[in-house]
């Protein structure tokens, strides 16, 4: 698993518990500043899934 994904998904989940804090407290800075750190979360996970895919297919066709 690459380490992308590891660092996007605890992005994630810190964006989220941001977010809802926020909402909680009515701090829209925060539920702002949460939804951009989930965002980035996301986007990062998507990358390291994209380089997981990229490394498991290399690994596929030198077996071949």
């Amino acid at each position: 698993m690459d380490k992308d994904r590891v660092e996007g998904k605890a992005k994630d989940i810190k964006g989220r518990v941001e977010r809802q804090v926020g909402e909680w407290t009515g701090d829209t800075d925060a539920q702002v500043k949460g939804t951009m750190d989930q965002a980035k979360g996301k986007v990062q996970n998507a990358f390291g899934k994209a380089k997981d895919a990229a490394r498991y297919a290399s690994d596929d066709a030198a077996r071949d």
